[in-house]
């Protein structure tokens, strides 16, 4: 066995209606509790900002009625909170979907981009950057760099799990931390060349945050999450095909090695988008997909947009968490992700090895 979730089981009768239901329940779950929580995110923190001044104050703004808050408070909410609270959305959403992606497509429940080095080797883009001086592409430089460096280095990871036409787990997980640690290398010596204003931005994507959000962050991060959330879906039924091996699959019609570059690229999208914007977040693509695939089977239709509604409330919750847990003192987001993602990441791989009866 090679860890692939198997595919679904039940094409019809009882069970596909009783999955569909459980899809519904937990859709509308997802989607309500992350719209409370993220207006729960928008209220809470230094400055309160009730939950009906701040309805009031989205009324007035799109020309509904309502009110608008005290200068303060209007400042607070749409300069400072609702920019960190929609970054989060999209960073939680793009690396939910990359996670499930990437699992589908390697074939076993532990693959996700910071776990293999994609997101490790996004950073080391979006560094050099940084550290180089780099602006041929003005304020996309740093995302265009991070792009290229995640493909770079997604490529270079798929190239080295592949042996035998197979993705074995334990090469997928030495590859990542090889990668991981060589990404780490480069990013040290940027950091021993840079300066001191740039090795301030560097520590940032080395931690990860949402502390820097602002609109124009949003809207240079938007096209890309977008495009990568809006295509993953239209490849949901070929990785279930997918599911089912290999030669099944292409026995089925469907073009196994162009399906892998393609949501290779799109992860590289998704995750690139991401890491410009938030630094390095690891976790939330493994924890998010792996959870919904146990609550409602292995079925892609349900998992891939529901891994990124689901990367989303993780995401606002995980923000919400950092900057007032410690308050005023704000924890970095992707050490608080990592410090909850390592036990869960544990537990995994120790259920898959038990599954398998050993590593071969």
């Amino acid at each position: 066995m090679d860890g692939r979730p198997a595919a679904d089981e039940s094409p019809s009768g009882p069970a596909r209606r009783r999955r569909r239901g459980t899809a519904f329940v937990l859709t509308a779950g997802l989607v309500a509790a992350l719209l409370v929580l993220s207006l729960l995110s928008a209220g809470l923190g230094s400055y309160h900002i009730a939950l009906g001044d701040i309805l009031s104050s989205v009324q007035h703004r799109v020309g509904l009625g309502g009110a608008a808050l005290d200068r303060v408070g209007e400042s607070v909410l749409w300069n400072v909170r609702l920019p960190r609270v929609v970054l989060a959305l999209l960073v939680g959403a793009s690396l939910g979907c990359a996670g499930a992606l990437m699992q589908g497509v390697f074939g076993n429940p532990l693959a996700e981009p910071g776990v293999i080095g994609i997101s490790a080797g996004a950073a080391v883009g979006a560094v050099a950057s940084i550290a180089l001086g780099l602006s041929f592409f003005g304020n996309w430089t740093v995302t265009v760099c991070a792009f290229v460096a995640g493909l770079v280095t997604v490529a270079l990871v798929y190239a080295l799990s592949r042996s035998g036409g197979r993705t074995e787990v334990v090469t997928l997980i030495l590859t990542g931390i090889a990668v991981n640690a060589f990404a780490g290398a480069l990013i040290g010596l940027f950091i021993f060349f840079a300066d001191n204003a740039q090795i301030t931005q560097i520590t940032f994507w080395q931690l990860g945050s949402l502390s820097q959000a602002t609109w124009p962050k949003v809207l240079a991060v938007l096209p890309c999450a977008l495009l990568g959330l809006a295509l993953a879906p239209l490849y949901a039924r070929k990785l279930d095909l997918l599911a089912l091996g290999e030669r099944p699959a292409r026995h089925l019609g469907v073009d196994v090695e162009r399906l892998r570059i393609v949501l290779v690229l799109v992860v590289a999208l998704l995750t690139a988008a991401a890491v410009a914007v938030a630094g390095i977040i690891t976790f939330v693509g493994l924890l998010v997909p792996h959870l919904l695939r146990m609550a409602n089977g292995p079925g892609h239709r349900f998992l891939v947009p529901g891994s990124a509604v689901g990367g989303a409330l993780v995401l606002v919750a995980g923000d919400l968490a950092a900057r007032t847990v410690a308050d005023p003192a704000e924890l970095p987001l992707g050490v608080l992700t990592a410090l909850f993602g390592s036990p869960f990441f544990f537990w995994l791989l120790r259920r898959t090895r038990r599954r398998q009866g050993g590593w071969a």
